[in-house]
């Protein structure tokens, strides 16, 4: 156990790169916006909140969901990173927990709902330039812009995750800064009793869509998990990086939600995504509201570049690991970036984006939640299982306190689960068997030898 320990805390980082010139790493301030736009990317996609339960209640979940929900899933993820700071992340961790056939289910449910995730961003593009090229709306047309989008926003990870982690910090500023304007203009506008408003009696509570949208806006925290291995010093800037991330996002969401309710009195139905737009036309006129169209846009990108990153990493942590082909864990020479990992997921990205756009996002969390329950269950069994394992940061609660951290995020998940449709039960039921029957396709390779795989992760096993 003590050699297991001690070899688990030294997981390779750049094994595929020995023989490459090693990749500049992550600093703080690229790694939080990197976060921020894993996790949200500004307060585009709240607004159903309202729409579903009314002004008290969104302004409520924004308010309480973080505790029950990120602040958890944050403080997981700064615990495990900086114990097992290697490219994998939550693989690693089930691995370690629960053995290879865990650490490959959650490799493939989290790269799954990823990819699933990332093909919503250039949609969400073309929607928003639809308004202004209406051609755009249908046919040839949306599928070519489509298509061409996601391979531009592809290749601009190809250059680098410092150089994307810079771009998200320039995508950050600009695409937020209207929104600080907004709310700054809003001020003298507000009348607070709207805030306390349960909404219009005419209009029936949507629990789902209310819940969908919370969850939507306020996860994905682990993802940065698996950038691990390119941060600067990650024992330390990582939980840094996490803390200033989760205030930042939360900020993000509520100052505007509560600035716009404030100031804004119109039809609770007319709360639909894209909103903050229309309500920026209203407080501070067509200038304000064309700049918030043009940051949705920018803020798609920015989730599209850091999604992409999280998902090519955690490829190329596979493979170091030893559950995919070394050959994934190859970077090109000139960029030093995981280019089959941003391939793959570029290809895969293309071919969901043509699914129904709802269909995506339920499907995207329905991978991700059974993923998160895993992601849970291995949290709380090393815990138990390596008390000694050295870890350089560590949320300061005994089990019993985590047992409750993890349970109450643990239903939410169930629910979220619970209210998926049909389609969704089918899609993701075919790609959990797929998970399966990936694992074994795998271990048949190694054992035929049709491939060659890194042994990283049976020395661990066999120690």
């Amino acid at each position: 156990m003590q050699n297991s320990q001690q070899q688990s805390d030294e997981l390779p980082v750049t094994t595929a790169s020995t023989t490459t010139k090693l990749p500049k790493k992550l600093s703080l301030i690229p790694l939080i916006f990197l976060i921020y736009f894993e996790v949200a990317g500004g307060p585009y996609g709240e607004e159903p909140a309202v729409q579903a339960a009314g002004p008290l209640y969104a302004i409520l979940g924004f308010l309480i969901f973080p505790f029950i929900w990120s602040i958890p899933e944050a403080l997981i993820t700064a615990e495990l990173s900086t114990a097992y700071p290697g490219n994998g992340g939550f693989v690693i961790w089930a691995d370690r927990a629960f053995g290879s056939f865990f650490g490959s289910l959650m490799g493939s449910l989290k790269f799954l709902s990823g990819v699933i995730n990332i093909a919503s961003f250039p949609v969400l593009c073309i929607d928003y330039m639809e308004k202004l090229w209406p051609v755009l709306n249908s046919g040839w047309p949306r599928n070519v812009a489509i298509f061409v989008s996601t391979l531009v926003l592809s290749f601009l990870n190809y250059t680098g995750l410092t150089i994307v982690g810079y771009f998200a910090v320039f995508l950050g500023v600009v695409s937020l800064l209207p929104f600080i304007i907004m709310s700054g203009i809003a001020i003298p506008m507000i009348k607070p009793h709207r805030w306390i408003s349960l909404g219009q009696k005419d209009v029936k509570k949507d629990w789902t869509l209310y819940f969908n949208t919370l969850f939507w806006n306020l996860n994905f925290w682990d993802n940065v998990s698996t950038l691990a291995g390119e941060v600067e010093k990650p024992q330390k800037i990582f939980p840094r990086a996490l803390f200033a991330a989760v205030i930042f996002t939360c900020v993000s969401y509520l100052i505007p939600l509560v600035a716009v309710i404030g100031a804004v009195s119109v039809d609770q139905r007319e709360w639909e995504s894209g909103f903050h737009a229309t309500a920026a036309q209203l407080i501070a006129g067509n200038w304000l509201k064309y700049w918030i169209e043009f940051g949705s846009v920018l803020s798609a990108v920015g989730l599209f570049e850091a999604q992409m990153s999280s998902s090519a990493y955690q490829l190329l942590g596979m493979a170091e690991l030893g559950f995919l082909p070394q050959f994934f864990a190859k970077r090109c020479k000139r960029f030093n970036t995981p280019w089959i990992g941003i391939l793959l997921s570029t290809l895969i990205t293309i071919g969901v984006s043509y699914m129904d756009f709802t269909d995506i996002i339920s499907s995207a969390n329905f991978l991700y939640s059974l993923g998160m329950l895993l992601e849970f269950a291995s949290f709380l069994w090393l815990r138990r299982k390596l008390p000694e394992l050295k870890r350089p940061y560590k949320v300061p609660m005994k089990l019993p306190g985590l047992i409750i951290m993890c349970l109450i995020p643990s239903v939410f998940l169930i629910l979220i689960m619970a209210v998926a449709t049909k389609v969704v039960y089918l899609v993701s039921g075919l790609m959990f068997v797929g998970a399966i029957g990936w694992y074994f396709l795998m271990k048949l390779c190694k054992s035929k030898n049709w491939f060659h795989f890194s042994r990283s992760a049976e020395n661990v096993e066999q120690s």
